[in-house]
């Protein structure tokens, strides 16, 4: 169950009209947090970014399906978490309980600096330079409107 303070910066972000990834990217920012608190553990960084994912979609962020290029089993449960989201089904109690403990079985390591920045750089590297110029444009764009007004509030 994600943090009641996820929740709410997740809802803003929806109400200020930004894109349900960037409302995704709460949920990730709390999956970091807990592995590097030593809540549980991740295999990777990739694993870490997964489960934060997973828990939006649970919570009704419309995210899109995985890319083309997922795996099998990802996409099957990208699909039944977005299904239990609209039915508001809970996992199974047992299930819970092993994947937690399957999940503190593993390293800390994977939500360290450089395991986030090395997962970024390859997740950047295949995306097209347009692509990534983009975004940089967008985000230069978004800063300098939220800038601007708290700029203007003063």
């Amino acid at each position: 169950m994600p943090e009641k303070e996820t929740l709410r910066r997740a809802h803003a972000d929806k109400r200020a009209g930004k894109s349900p990834s960037t409302q995704a990217g709460e949920f990730v920012r709390e999956e970091i947090h807990h592995v590097r608190e030593g809540k549980h553990g991740a295999r990777s960084a990739k694993q870490a970014i997964a489960i934060g994912l997973s828990k939006a979609r649970r919570s009704g962020v419309d995210l899109p399906s995985p890319p083309a290029s997922a795996s099998e089993s990802t996409k099957r449960s990208a699909k039944s978490a977005a299904r239990r989201a609209r039915s508001r089904k809970r996992p199974a109690a047992k299930r819970a309980r092993a994947s937690m403990r399957k999940l503190k079985r593993e390293p800390r390591s994977a939500a360290s600096h450089q395991a986030l920045s090395r997962q970024a750089k390859t997740a950047a590297r295949r995306r097209s330079q347009r692509s990534r110029s983009a975004a940089a444009r967008k985000a230069a764009r978004t800063r300098k409107r939220t800038q601007r007004q708290r700029a203007g509030a003063r």
